[in-house]
């Protein structure tokens, strides 16, 4: 066997892997996160992709046009990107959830929307999102992203795509983001309406009571409250329904 021919070959197959992975690694939650540098999660994708190449169904290519490799390396990086991207819709359920969270606790009222460098809700989305990736680690949940990229190549055939499925599943995506952050914001609805009921009550019984200033810190310390005890059980939550999806890749 010519050498030449035969290190060409894996080198082409490899390169196919990395267009899916890499491009998929870019946008991931916890590989893709900004506070880690480029060069890192470029190294990481090259490694992770040599050490799949064999584990998926992408063979030695022997191609004698090499422009007959751009079709194909352009579905792969759009598949991986729709991976990566859909991924990180669902992650943006906690964001969404912290901005809830901000909003019924009182941390983010009309009438103080910044108390110096603190804001409420954006303190509370950035310390969900974070939580969030700690957690992916934590749980072993990376192990789980990396079998869902092999896991796709048996959804996605190598060289194949199907973009009307791709939009809806990004569509359906964004719905469940919502449906999955208002969800893990149910505890701390019931507790604002309980209070506002109760504040209403009080201000028809006690109309020179000065309900706003009264009732802003009973609203954030129970905020506070309610979010240190419903913390476990809302990233808990995200995590299953994150893991649920990454063993189909499909909702």
């Amino acid at each position: 066997m010519d050498l030449d021919l035969f290190l060409t070959s894996q080198f082409l197959s490899v390169g196919l892997v990395f267009a899916r992975i890499g491009s998929a690694l870019a946008f991931m939650p916890g590989f893709g996160e900004r506070s880690v540098p480029l060069r890192f999660r470029l190294l990481l994708a090259v490694v992770m992709a040599a050490a799949l190449a064999p584990a998926t169904p992408v063979g030695p290519l022997t191609i004698d046009n090499p422009l007959m490799l751009l079709p194909i390396l352009a579905i792969e990086v759009t598949l991986g990107i729709w991976i990566g991207v859909t991924a990180r819709i669902i992650m943006t359920a906690l964001q969404f959830a912290g901005y809830q969270i901000g909003l019924v606790s009182g941390l983010a009222n009309a009438f103080a929307p910044e108390t110096g460098s603190f804001q409420g809700s954006t303190m509370i989305a950035d310390a969900l999102m974070m939580a969030g990736v700690a957690l992916i680690f934590a749980s072993d949940l990376h192990h789980v992203i990396i079998g869902a990229l092999l896991m796709s190549y048996d959804v996605f055939p190598p060289g194949q795509m199907m973009a009307g499925d791709l939009a809806q599943q990004a569509v359906k995506a964004v719905a469940a983001s919502f449906y999955i952050g208002f969800a893990l914001t149910v505890p701390f609805h019931v507790m604002g309406l309980v209070l506002n009921l109760g504040m209403g009550l009080a201000n028809r019984m006690m109309p020179a009571l000065p309900v706003f200033f009264v009732a802003t810190p009973v609203l954030i310390g129970a905020g506070i409250l309610v979010l240190v005890m419903a913390a476990p059980a809302v990233l808990d939550g995200f995590i299953q329904r994150f893991a649920t999806w990454l063993g189909t890749l499909t909702f």
